[in-house]
C-alpha cells in the first residue's frame, strides 16, 4: 500500500520508518505517523525532521 500514498506536500515518496512507526517525506524533510495501522498525511500532524 506504500506505493499508493505520496506526500501531501510535495506529491513525492514516502519511506516507512518501523521503529517511529511513521511515513517519511525526505524531499519535505517531514515525518507522518501511523496510528493503529492508519497513515495520517494530515500537514498539520507531520514532525518536521531535522
Amino acid at each position: 500500500m506504500l506505493e499508493a500514498l505520496v506526500c501531501p506536500q510535495t506529491h513525492g515518496p514516502l519511506t516507512f520508518d518501523p521503529a517511529r512507526q511513521e511515513l517519511v517525506s525526505r524531499a519535505a524533510h517531514l515525518a507522518f505517523p501511523v496510528r493503529d495501522g492508519i497513515p495520517i498525511m494530515l500537514l498539520s500532524e507531520a514532525r518536521a525532521l531535522d
